[in-house]
C-alpha cells in the first residue's frame, strides 16, 4: 500500500482532527492548570509538622501515583457516579470526568516537583526575610515562589509534555480527543498510515510548540552571571521595593 498524500492533506485540514487537537491541547491545560493549584498548597503540607493530616495526605498521593491513569479514569468515569449522585447528572461528560481524573493525577505526580524546588533554596534567605520584618506569606510570595518557579519550570514543563499524550487515555470514556478521532476514522477507512499521521503531525506541532515557550520562560526567568551574595542582595532589593509599593 502507497501512502496517500491528499487523503493525509485533506485530515490534516480537516475540521474532526483539528477539533479533537483543540480539545486534548484545552484538557491538557486545564488539569495542568488544576494540578499546580492542588499541589503547592499540598507541598508545603508535606514539609510541615508530622499529623495525622499529614500523613493522610501522603497516602492519598501514593494511591494517586500508584494506581495507572487508565484505572483513575474509569473510576472517575463509571464509579463516581454511584457514590455521589450529583455526577449522574447531565453536566458530567466525559471530558469532565477526565479534567476531575487527569487533575488530581497530575497533582499527585506536580507536588514532588515542587517540594524538590522548594528544597533547593537556600534557607538563609528565610532568615533574611524574617530579618526585613516580612511575615511568612511575604516570603513566600516575594521571595520563596520567584525563585521556586525558576527552578521547577524545566521538570513542570516535561510533566505538562507528558500530560498532553496521557489524554489520549481518554479515548476508552468516549472523549473525542484527538487518538479517538484517529481511531475512528481508521477503524472505517484502514488507511493506517495516513491518519496515523495526521495524529503524529498534531502532537509534534502542541509538543515542540510547548519546548519552545519553555525555552522562551526560562530564559526570561533566568538568573543573571552573578555571583549568589548579589543574587540574593538584589532580590531582597526588590522585595523591599516590592513592599513600599503595596
Amino acid at each position: 500500500m502507497h501512502f496517500d498524500v491528499a487523503v493525509f492533506w485533506d485530515a490534516l485540514t480537516s475540521y474532526p482532527f483539528f477539533k479533537g487537537a483543540c480539545i486534548t491541547l484545552v484538557l491538557a491545560l486545564l488539569a495542568h492548570s488544576v494540578g499546580i493549584a492542588l499541589s503547592v498548597p499540598a507541598a508545603l503540607a508535606l514539609d510541615g509538622p508530622n499529623n495525622p493530616a499529614r500523613m493522610l495526605l501522603r497516602g492519598i498521593l501514593s494511591v494517586f501515583r500508584g494506581a495507572p491513569t487508565l484505572l483513575q479514569l474509569l473510576f472517575v468515569w463509571n464509579a463516581l457516579p454511584q457514590f455521589f449522585p450529583i455526577f449522574r447528572e447531565a453536566w458530567f461528560t466525559p471530558f469532565f470526568a477526565a479534567w476531575i481524573a487527569l487533575s488530581l493525577n497530575e497533582a499527585a505526580y506536580q507536588v514532588e516537583i515542587n517540594r524538590g524546588a522548594l528544597k533547593a533554596l537556600d534557607k538563609g534567605q528565610y532568615a533574611a526575610g524574617h530579618a526585613l520584618g516580612l511575615s511568612r506569606w511575604q516570603i513566600f510570595r516575594y521571595i520563596t515562589l520567584p525563585q521556586a518557579a525558576r527552578i521547577a519550570i524545566p521538570p513542570t514543563a516535561n510533566e505538562f509534555i507528558t500530560l498532553l499524550k496521557i489524554t489520549s487515555l481518554a479515548s476508552v470514556i468516549s472523549l473525542q480527543e484527538l487518538m479517538a478521532v484517529t481511531s475512528q476514522t481508521v477503524s472505517t477507512t484502514f488507511q493506517f498510515s495516513e491518519y496515523y499521521a495526521v495524529a503524529l503531525v498534531y502532537y509534534l506541532v502542541m509538543v515542540y510548540t510547548l519546548t519552545w515557550l519553555q525555552h522562551r520562560l526560562e530564559r526570561r526567568l533566568s538568573w543573571d552571571q552573578v555571583s549568589s551574595g548579589a543574587k540574593s542582595v538584589g532580590l531582597l532589593q526588590r522585595t523591599l521595593a516590592r513592599m513600599r509599593r503595596i
